[in-house]
């Protein structure tokens, strides 16, 4: 066997090796089911997991901006009925602080516990002005959650409306924006607190800062990697009692703060906040990219906060059967003491147009009051995020408050929040480098099939070059050597002497001699 036919087969073989191996493999999955069980294993909330620090204390900063709605005409609202004009005022933003305290191991390391304790900082910055000197005229929610209280007793209510008017006490009132968020004594709650213990200090805000909403007991995943960072208990309660079904009181998913690796995107979402008393799902919307990094937008449909006729599953939000609010509205007084406060998205996105008709100043545009996540599908991790949400204020008449008596039942926004966050760079750089490891693993059968392309494509050009020059051999034509070019007649025999001569070895010499022209 020539080198040359040893070059042809040792290129064969191993094209056909590589061919058969990176099929075998890309047809297995064997690399991307591997790459696959590493994540799992890897992203679960235990200690010394790539996940865990980051999730006590997650690096990029979080920002929540703070949106009043300035009331106008408040003396034409409440004496001649006209349509409340409010001027959207802000942001007023600070860097919000999140840290998981008190963390630990629970049910043999099963499960974990955690305080989700938050901070704020004001950032001057960031915001349309200072939060201590604006000034912005709003609903008075202590006044309102008084005169809810008290509703079903007329001589209760009739005595209450007598201290409000002795001190001053009306259905708006205007004050800074720090006292609006942070607190501010208020003086119908003091009187109050005389009679019954209630707190005095009102704010939006008021003890949230540097606080805690109650012991979280979290799923770790090790078990199933879908329930990383699932909440098991919250106050340790598995389901909520604010609401009049066993499905409105689930609790459901994770805290917003965690999501399992490895997304689809048929998967719904699920989340529960404390703010709204509830969970709430999200489902896929589009391909994003965020630094580099690609994501899945999820977002809440318009079937979250839909009426029960639109959507029955939330009949058991009505409050009671005969306050149940249209699409768009959340009444979340159950767990806000009794107060009417009613949560929307910001400008009643997503909610009736008779709602946004009501209150001349709203504007819905889902560039700026969509709440949405953008989740990198193959880890889990939040790339970007904004969660929007509307504080409002049930209005209505009640009996015994002479102040009431000219109003329609209206949705009267207070003030929206936007919380907002995007991945550092140094967390970019990290989550690229593990997406670009489970690429190349993930694909290493590629590799291997398109090296087989390449020796196969080697194996082919060197298979046709043999078989030209085996051809070219056969093709060839032996020719006469040179010095039997003359023809037979051209020569003519005669002795090399008269008498031939013999020779007892050789014979008879014999001479060959040009052929003469005959001369005439």
């Amino acid at each position: 066997m020539t080198r040359r036919s040893c070059t042809l087969y040792a290129v064969g073989v191993i094209c056909g090796t590589l061919l058969v191996v990176g099929i075998g493999l890309v047809v297995s999955q064997v690399c991307r089911t591997f790459m696959h069980n590493r994540l799992k294993k890897e992203i679960v909330l235990v200690e010394g997991s790539r996940v865990f620090e980051s999730w006590k204390s997650p690096p990029p900063p979080v920002y929540m901006e703070y949106f009043f709605f300035n009331v106008t005409n408040v003396n034409e609202f409440l004496e001649r009925g006209a349509k409340p004009v409010v001027k959207q005022i802000g942001p007023y933003t600070y860097r919000e602080y999140r840290t998981k305290d008190n963390v630990s191991m629970v049910e043999n390391g099963e499960k974990v516990s955690a305080y989700n304790t938050k901070s704020f900082v004001f950032l001057r910055e960031k915001s349309v002005g200072d939060p201590a000197v604006d000034n912005i005229t709003t609903v008075n929610i202590p006044a309102w959650a008084v005169m809810n209280e008290l509703k079903g007793s007329f001589w209760k209510a009739s005595m209450v409306a007598v201290w409000m008017n002795s001190l001053g006490s009306g259905l708006f009132t205007t004050r800074t924006v720090d006292e609006l968020l942070w607190g501010y004594p208020d003086p119908l709650l003091e009187r109050i607190s005389s009679l019954k213990v209630v707190e005095t200090v009102f704010g939006l805000m008021y003890k949230k800062n540097g606080s805690n909403s109650g012991e979280f007991v979290y799923l770790t995943g090790e078990q199933n990697y879908m329930d990383y960072g699932h909440v098991e208990t919250w106050k340790g309660q598995r389901k909520l009692d604010f609401w009049t079904s066993d499905q409105s009181n689930s609790i459901n998913g994770s805290d917003g703060s965690a999501f399992h690796p490895l997304l689809d995107k048929n998967e719904r979402i699920y989340i529960f906040t404390p703010d709204l008393c509830r969970s709430i799902h999200m489902e896929f919307e589009k391909d994003v990219e965020v630094k580099g990094i690609p994501a899945y937008r999820f977002t809440p449909p318009r079937s979250v906060l839909a009426s029960k006729e639109e959507n029955p599953a939330n009949e058991g939000f009505c409050v009671t059967p005969h306050e149940c609010l249209g699409t768009g509205l959340l009444k979340v007084s159950p767990c806000r003491k009794g107060a009417p406060v009613v949560a929307s998205f910001p400008h009643f996105y997503l909610g009736e147009e008779k709602y946004v008709a009501a209150i001349e100043g709203m504007s819905p545009k889902r560039e700026h009051h969509q709440t949405y996540l953008d989740l990198n599908p193959t880890t889990g991790v939040i790339v970007r995020a904004n969660k929007r949400a509307q504080i409002n204020i049930l209005f209505s008449r009640i009996s015994g408050f002479p102040k009431t008596r000219n109003l329609n039942e209206t949705i009267f926004p207070v003030m929206f929040i936007n919380e907002t966050v995007v991945i550092d760079d140094a967390s970019a750089a990290r989550v690229q480098k593990l997406l670009l490891i489970v690429t190349l693993v993930s694909n290493f059968p590629l590799l291997i099939v398109g090296l087989g392309g390449i020796m196969l494509a080697i194996f082919i050009i060197l298979l046709y070059r043999a078989h030209k020059q085996k051809n070219e051999v056969k093709r060839t034509v032996f020719t006469k050597p040179l010095y039997a070019t003359s023809n037979e007649e051209d020569t003519s025999y005669s002795p090399v002497s008269d008498k031939e001569k013999e020779d007892p070895q050789n014979g008879t010499y014999i001479g060959l001699t040009a052929k003469s022209e005959p001369q005439e």
